[in-house]
């Protein structure tokens, strides 16, 4: 992984952007909600082709960043996932595995803090509470529309700070 502190950085969530995760949403259905058996389906996660186009198309200019909502046990799963997809190296933020402040909290502080020294040409994310944030702090957002929203996940997102 190189971070050569010259390129601007474009900053990708994972899923619901790049991963699609409707094959594990039925975990969320219930309640309590089935937060092992949830993240334990996302290796299996197909890719999103406008997310992953959109990402190596990025690449071309730009050091690309990971920003995503999952907490930090997943990220032995996340990074094989990530190359199996054959998509560019970069850092992966994850949330601590305590961490349940809202997904639009977390990922702002951390974009905030790349922004100090480095330019951040995009983000690429789904969550619309998170895109709007972001917008209203100055920086430039590609809402990743490409699936269908799932309620359970926004509120997963929001209110359980859990992805």
């Amino acid at each position: 992984m190189t971070d050569d502190n010259t390129r601007p950085l474009a900053v990708f969530d994972l899923d619901n952007t790049l991963a699609d995760t409707a094959h594990r949403q039925h975990f969320l259905d219930d309640r309590p909600r089935d937060w092992n058996g949830f993240f334990a389906a996302a290796p299996q996660d197909p890719p999103l082709a406008e997310g992953i186009a959109l990402v190596l198309e990025s690449a071309k200019e730009c050091e690309v960043r990971y920003l995503t909502g999952r907490p930090e046990r997943c990220r032995r799963d996340t990074l094989a996932w990530l190359a199996a997809q054959g998509l560019p190296e970069g850092r992966v933020y994850m949330r601590r595995n305590d961490d349940r402040r809202p997904a639009r909290r977390t990922k702002l502080e951390i974009l905030h803090r790349l922004a100090r020294t480095r330019e951040i040409r995009v983000l690429v994310d789904d969550d619309e509470l998170v895109c709007e944030d972001a917008e209203r702090a100055g920086f430039t957002v590609v809402r990743a529309r490409w699936t269908a929203p799932s309620a359970a996940l926004q509120e997963a997102q929001e209110r359980e700070g859990r992805t």
